[in-house]
């Protein structure tokens, strides 16, 4: 086949090549187009082994004709066990060897390589084996459609080439292994920049997709990460998408694309496939297609997104916690053990971007809940608290009450403080913050009538960046800012339905989600609500749920109203006296006792509020002496009682107050009677609104209606 100049000449040129060429693809398609001039064969491979001679993988391939198929199977491209395969016989007598596929193929029926060959007509193989430095690296291989025909001259000859060959494939090896690992120092070195520089989640995770996909090319990028305190299950913490257009920028996946039913079943799904999770692995093809069938999460792949191969790589598995990497590609070939080996190597700067973000977001949590926590202390510093308590008086109600809050501050019991609109809840509720062991934390509170039903969820449990129309950035809500302390829900009986379902979960499971997100939050916070409905009637009437009423009425504290307890006006008068006089920048004036008698005698049905926006107002006007109650004592109720004269005409509608001495007193409940009809005759017989009676005697339209109520008052013989 060969003469002995032709042969030197064809080593030259081997030489030449094998010293000049480092292209892969070039170099070998040379040697196939050389070996062709001197030996007839329809297809040349190079298969190469480890160093233990345990596994083989097809290093490459060429045919003679240009129609015949060229992509090599995924089966050849990464390494597999030696044992079992055809090779294992080659390698009980490594030399030269003119083989039969047929013969093989009856011993080794299920090695489907052999039987591709076949199938494309080859019938023979010549197998040569590659030696460097005395150690067997791989064999050569020339297959035919014909028998072949070598002389010993044509088989010294091959032996001589395979002898380069080996060369030139280890010269290959070692510098794609230089060219992966320069490869793998400027990736770590570009996800590194970016963990520094870059200090939110999904430009973040955008940025380390877009690296790898530079040299591990991949249809779907996910990182999931379960961290301390949420739920049993990888949470999306970050998916992107290759569009149609391959040259397109990766698309950021909706975490909330799926419906919540299927949210809850792909979460399952999840839980399921943690125990594959927790190792590196590389799934195509047929051994995908069986993990498809086990784990439904892989099933949904398969199906839905068309995947057929996948790379698991843990970033980290501990007690607290767990974070994994997956790519996916719809190609069964689309990974090879090398993207795996490059994956892997990525692992350190990828935990360490994971830590700093959640360690950057921490910080920012902390320093605006320190903040806000600064607000609320500042406040709580500035409200007036002239007792240890804040409690003002010595009426066996308010002893009663002193009495309740000792017995229940130094636990975590959830406490329901009812009674009427102005009675004194908030300073309840500060007095059972300050005398429990979470006095150090803020107290937090929350007037749920004060704010639209759409903005209570956000206010409570906080919102994420983009959670809805105006969210341009992540808020804290009051639990979470409560977490260690005290959160007080004022006017709790004003909650939307739907809120109160959110509430009871708290109260249930010390958990909840901010509006917007899907990461779970606990929070160690005690509640303490108040109403001035009865929520008894409340539930009745279904406007509030009954399960979440036994769960804040765990232990109830009634505040009895201001005419229920007449002997703790004084002190009261006292205290505001003080306080006000101080706010207003005016002198302490003393009050007559006729006033106060009279102001005893009154039935505030504003109770303290009420008393304390009268004697702002007396302190206003006040000039003399004396304080003056001003029109305030011209009242018809006010005016049966024995006060001091005042300056101010009667209204015209007033009946002629009696006085002799003597007469007869009506009941309270006869002068809260009257004083209620008077101010329903003015507003001609509304109860709320701007030109309500409410509005007229300070007092909430609910408490309002229930003083009627009560005292028997219907607005049609009002108006009639």
């Amino acid at each position: 086949m060969s003469t002995s100049k032709t042969d030197d000449l064809l080593l030259l040129h081997l030489n030449e090549a094998i010293a000049t060429i480092r292209d892969k693809e070039e170099l070998f398609q040379i040697i196939a187009r050389k070996l062709r001039l001197i030996f007839p064969f329809d297809m040349m491979g190079i298969s190469i082994f480890d160093e233990e001679l345990l596994n083989k993988r097809l290093f490459f391939k060429s045919y003679t004709t240009p129609s015949q198929p060229v992509p090599v199977p995924a089966d050849l491209v990464s390494f597999t066990p030696i044992a079992g395969s055809p090779v294992e016989l080659l390698l009980q007598d490594p030399r030269i060897q003119h083989i039969e596929l047929q013969d093989y193929v009856r011993q080794y029926a299920d090695f489907e390589p052999f039987q591709r060959l076949l199938r494309q007509g080859i019938q023979h193989m010549t197998m040569v084996p590659m030696w460097l430095n005395g150690h067997l690296t791989g064999y050569l291989i020339l297959a035919t459609a014909r028998p072949p025909a070598y002389s010993a001259a044509d088989e010294q000859l091959l032996e001589k080439i395979t002898s380069l060959v080996a060369v030139a494939v280890r010269n290959t090896l070692d510098f794609e292994e230089v060219a992966r690992r320069e490869q793998q120092r400027t990736l770590q070195l570009n996800v590194t920049n970016a963990l520094l520089s870059i200090k939110q989640r999904e430009p973040l995770f955008r940025a380390i997709a877009e690296e790898l996909t530079q040299v591990v090319p991949f249809d779907y990028f996910g990182i999931r990460v379960q961290r301390p305190g949420e739920r049993p299950a990888f949470e999306g913490f970050a998916e992107f998408a290759r569009p149609d257009d391959p040259s397109g920028a990766l698309l950021a996946l909706d975490p909330q694309r799926h419906q919540p039913a299927q949210q809850q079943e792909i979460t399952a799904m999840y839980q399921q496939v943690g125990g594959l999770l927790q190792a590196a692995g590389l799934y195509a093809g047929d051994d995908f297609r069986q993990l498809a069938v086990r784990y439904p999460a892989m099933r949904y792949a398969y199906d839905e997104h068309h995947v057929r191969a996948m790379l698991v790589v843990p970033i980290w598995q501990r007690a607290e916690g767990a974070a994994v990497l997956l790519l996916a590609s719809p190609s069964a070939n689309g990974f090879t053990a090398s993207s795996l080996a490059t994956v892997q190597s990525l692992v350190p700067q990828i935990t360490l971007a994971l830590e700093n973000l959640f360690a950057f977001e921490q910080i920012e949590e902390l320093k605006a809940q320190v903040e806000q926590e600064r607000t609320y202390l500042m406040d709580e510093i500035n409200t007036d608290r002239p007792a240890a308590d804040g409690l003002i008086g010595s009426s066996p109600a308010l002893r009663q009450v002193r009495q309740r809050i000792g017995q229940v501050a130094g636990t975590d019991a959830t406490v329901l403080i009812t009674g009427e609109t102005g009675t004194g809840k908030e300073v309840v509720a500060r007095a059972l913050h300050h005398a429990s062991p979470r006095q150090a934390r803020a107290l937090v509170k929350i007037n749920c009538a004060a704010l639209p039903a759409q903005l209570i969820e956000s206010e409570l449990f906080g919102h994420e960046k983009g959670a809805f129309t105006g969210a341009v950035e992540r808020r804290i809500g009051k639990f979470e800012l409560a977490d260690g302390g005290t959160i007080f829900l004022d006017e709790v009986g004003e909650l939307p339905l739907d809120l109160q379902a959110k509430l009871l979960r708290v109260l249930q499971e010390k958990e909840f989600e901010r509006l917007g997100g899907n990461r779970v939050l606990h929070t160690d916070a005690r509640v303490l609500a108040a109403t001035n409905r009865v929520l008894e009637d409340e539930v009745r009437a279904g406007r509030f749920r009954a399960d979440l009423y036994y769960r804040l009425n765990v232990f109830p504290i009634q505040l009895a109203p201001l005419r229920e307890r007449p002997q703790d006006i004084a002190p009261l008068v006292q205290h505001y006296l003080g306080s006000l006089s101080k706010r207003l920048a005016r002198p302490v004036r003393a009050v007559r006792p006729a006033d106060l008698a009279a102001l005893q005698a009154y039935p505030w049905p504003g109770n303290i509020r009420e008393l304390e926006h009268v004697l702002e107002q007396a302190i206003i006007v006040s000039q003399g002496q004396w304080l003056e109650f001003g029109g305030f004592m011209a009242a018809p109720v006010l005016r049966a009682l024995p006060a001091a004269p005042v300056a101010t005409a009667p209204a015209p509608e007033a009946p002629t107050p009696p006085t002799d001495d003597h007469a007869p007193l009506k009941t309270l409940r006869e002068q809260e009677r009257d004083h209620i009809l008077l101010a329903l005759r003015r507003t001609g017989g509304r109860v709320s609104g701007t030109q309500g009676a409410a509005a007229l005697l300070d007092i909430n339209p609910k408490t309002l209606e229930a003083r009627m109520k009560k005292l028997g008052i219907r607005r049609t013989v009002v108006a009639d």
